[in-house]
């Protein structure tokens, strides 16, 4: 066997390990963010009115966590609620994202962004179900928690974010109870999971503040 022939051979090897190894996500790396047009894109159609009515209602319950971040992000001196606040945030708005692609997919109604998002009084829903939004701040609540300030203000900020994340956990259970679309239930199993410890983690800040 010549060596040209043993040395082209080796080149070829060498190359398609490359290829392999380049495709490969680097150990540690983040993963993609969910897009609505990608979520929309691997929803499954197959669901129910829980499903719909968990993703309608669970959008704008997400944008008021969002909201109520926002302000302990910005005005909190206190570091571990700054970092739950950002947590929170990185959390919930890829999953107001996914939900919006499963309305995408199923043809149904995407709750508007509008002056009012993050408040439970939405001008496109079906207000007969607001009832079910549990754990939402009024618009009294969040002018008094936006009126707050110091330790004052992070005592409040864990205390409506317990019974906020207590609603969410609430509304996520009925859709794992009575949904059928596997992509919705599961994302409802994930809010359980995750709000279920940022619930422990309050009350224990409680106890600090």
């Amino acid at each position: 066997m010549s060596r040209a022939y043993l040395v082209g051979g080796a080149l070829a090897l060498s190359l398609a390990v490359s290829a392999c190894t380049g495709a490969t996500t680097p150990a540690g790396a983040p993963a993609p963010t969910i897009s609505s047009a990608s979520a929309q894109a691997g929803a499954s159609t197959d669901r129910n009115e829980a499903d719909t009515r968990f993703a309608q209602m669970m959008i704008p319950h997400h944008r008021q966590a969002v909201a109520m971040a926002g302000m302990a992000v910005e005005r909190t001196a206190n570091p571990d609620v700054k970092a739950l606040a950002e947590q929170i945030q990185a959390a919930q708005d890829p999953e107001i994202e996914r939900m919006t692609g499963f309305l995408q997919a199923w043809g149904a109604a995407v709750p508007a962004e509008d002056d009012m998002s993050a408040m439970p009084e939405m001008d496109d829903m079906d207000h007969s179900d607001m009832g079910d939004m549990s754990g939402m701040m009024t618009p009294e609540q969040m002018n008094e928690l936006q009126g707050a300030s110091g330790a004052e203000f992070d005592r409040m900020f864990l205390e409506m974010m317990i019974a906020h994340h207590e609603g969410a956990v609430h509304d996520s259970e009925r859709e794992v109870a009575e949904g059928v679309n596997p992509q919705a239930k599961d994302l409802a199993q994930q809010i359980i999971s995750a709000q279920n410890a940022e619930i422990t983690q309050m009350r224990q800040m409680l106890q600090a503040v």
